[in-house]
């Protein structure tokens, strides 16, 4: 017997961050709405990527702060980690997070199957297993979500215990003694601070030039100095070939034109690649590009203007969960027919929660004298902030780019970049000023208070206007 149709108004493949979020807001607007997610609604994000990974972070930084509490006057006998622990209260904050919003999906009345989901032709989506396999649901729009995974190397074959990506290392219950991190991008410099925190030897093998790619060369070169002071081995320009498993454990690492390297486990962070695999039947009209992502326009339509994409499978856009927040709430906008800006990817907020902290937006400042700019830079370590150094962490810079005046006067603030303690909670004023396009005198009049971490941008916006106090 066939299968009914159910017919919706959207249909979300994926429960991750765009696409629960794009649930959620549709559902908000009185649309009648169907999310299917083949694990958990959350996603990556929730489950075995952001929350998990910043809970470990957390637990390294309160370490961090106990070895150091000698400095305070207060008296620590030798500090140890239980990672189980961790791990139990990493578990416990994702439960409640994943209760939360299995609850704001069913209050908001939104139908959700469980389920891997194809996207046939003519708005068709079918859920071919898991508890509601079978399901046909016609949306009259669809909106593709399904995510990423981890990529890996050539020779890497993931075991869960010597080889890993973020998906097993975040469910380990203990750390081990050495371990090589493939790959000095975002979340490559995150495991290995986390690592090395907790009492790791760690070796960074970054394949390109520089560790953080993309990022401004002073904010680099701050964590460089740290990391290096950690004792965190960073080893850039690195081709890794290969790896033979060791009889007594770990495995031995071959680097082209260098030294082989034995560790006890290897951390893949090279990229992760979009799950398209399957997800389009015949006749969609959605069209895929040479690397597996959906390529959608900048109102997150498809090449079908019934079929939009966000998050990660979307094509040359950052696989951040806050940016699938906001592409999804473009595509709900558009869908509604109402008022909605794009997302400006030059513009979007990025946060690094490595020691120390990496929080940008905007234009870095080679990437704005490439766009033709003629640029006016200040930049103001926290050496010199009364609150870095009451809470005893000093290292790191705010560096603010904007654009020169005919005068020589700075005028558009272009790009804000930090690296320091907290600065990915101090980004905010930043991510205004760049995105409201407001130039240094405008952001400058602005009061921090004080004494805060957040005066050192304030500082920089004084002498980016012209007139310091503390700041040349």
């Amino acid at each position: 017997m066939a299968q009914e149709v159910q017919q919706f108004d959207v249909v979300v493949i994926g429960g991750g961050p765009g696409g629960y979020a794009a649930a959620l807001y549709a559902a908000a607007a009185g649309l009648n709405v169907a999310l299917i997610e083949r694990d958990k609604v959350g996603g990556t994000c929730l489950h075995r990527g952001c929350v998990p990974a910043k809970e470990f972070l957390e637990t390294a930084h309160v370490r961090r702060t106990i070895a150091h509490a000698s400095d305070f006057g207060i008296k620590t006998k030798d500090v140890t980690v239980d990672f189980s622990v961790s791990q139990g209260r990493k578990n416990e904050i994702v439960d409640r997070l994943f209760k939360g919003l299995s609850g704001l999906i069913k209050g908001r009345k939104i139908t959700l199957f469980e389920g891997t989901a194809r996207l046939d032709a003519n708005e068709t989506v079918v859920v071919l297993d898991g508890a509601d396999a079978g399901v046909i649901a016609k949306g009259t729009n669809v909106i593709l979500a399904a995510g990423s995974v981890p990529r890996t190397l050539p020779g890497f074959e993931i075991d869960g215990s010597i080889v890993l990506t973020s998906d097993e290392f975040l469910n380990l219950t203990a750390l081990p003694a050495t371990a090589a991190v493939i790959g000095g991008g975002a979340i490559g410099c995150e495991f290995a601070s986390m690592l090395c925190d907790m009492g790791t030897e760690v070796t960074i093998l970054e394949f390109l030039p520089s560790i953080l790619t993309g990022c401004d060369s002073e904010v680099v070169s701050v964590v460089q100095r740290s990391f290096k002071k950690r004792g965190i081995d960073i080893r850039v320009g690195a081709k890794v070939t290969g790896h033979a498993a060791n009889k007594k454990g770990g495995t031995t690492l071959s680097i082209e034109g260098g030294d082989d390297l034995k560790v006890d486990m290897v951390v893949m962070s090279v990229g992760r690649r979009a799950r398209t695999e399957g997800l389009l039947g015949e006749g969609t009209g959605v069209e895929i590009d040479e690397r597996g992502f959906v390529v959608a326009d900048g109102y997150q339509r498809t090449a079908n203007a019934h079929v939009f994409a966000v998050g990660d499978v979307v094509a040359n856009t950052p696989q951040l969960a806050h940016v699938g927040f906001a592409e999804a709430i473009v595509a709900i906008k558009t869908i509604l027919g109402e008022p909605v800006v794009p997302v400006d990817y030059d513009r979007v907020p990025w946060a690094i929660y490595s020691n120390p902290e990496v929080a940008f937006c905007g234009l870095t400042e080679a990437g704005a004298k490439e766009k033709g700019y003629d640029v006016v830079v200040k930049k103001d370590p926290f050496g010199g902030n009364s609150r870095a150094q009451i809470i005893g962490d000093t290292d790191g810079v705010v560096k603010i780019i904007a654009e020169k005046r005919a005068d020589g006067t700075a005028g558009q603030i272009l790009g804000v970049h930090m690296a320091g303690p907290w600065v990915t909670e101090q980004l905010g004023a930043g991510y205004f000023a760049v995105n409201w396009e407001a130039t240094a005198e405008e952001a400058a009049a602005l009061i921090q208070p004080h004494p805060s971490l957040s005066e050192t941008f304030g500082e920089t916006l004084l002498a980016l206007a012209g007139r310091g106090l503390h700041v040349g």
